[in-house]
């Protein structure tokens, strides 16, 4: 019996790790695109007002930061796991 418990534990901790892998997946695709979306609305905005460049700057490297954080985090959180 404790041999099918070992063996069933195993079979857990494979799949659990594999899901790791395609949670991390989706979370690098996931900051890939919230950094596509923020250099975009930056550039849009600085097409309709060229005066506000450095205040759009500031914000996007702000929310930039921030998306990328959440990406190391996820990257921390896929080696824990």
């Amino acid at each position: 019996m404790s041999s099918i418990v070992l063996a069933q534990q195993a079979a857990e901790t494979s799949i659990n790790s594999g899901l790791a892998v395609v949670g991390y997946g989706l979370g690098a695709i996931g900051g890939g695109i919230g950094v596509g979306m923020i250099f975009s609305s930056v550039i849009s905005g600085t097409a309709r007002q060229p005066e506000a460049q450095g205040k759009l700057m500031n914000i996007g490297f702000t929310t930039f930061a921030l998306v990328e954080v959440l990406a190391l985090l996820g990257f921390v959180l896929f080696f824990l796991a």
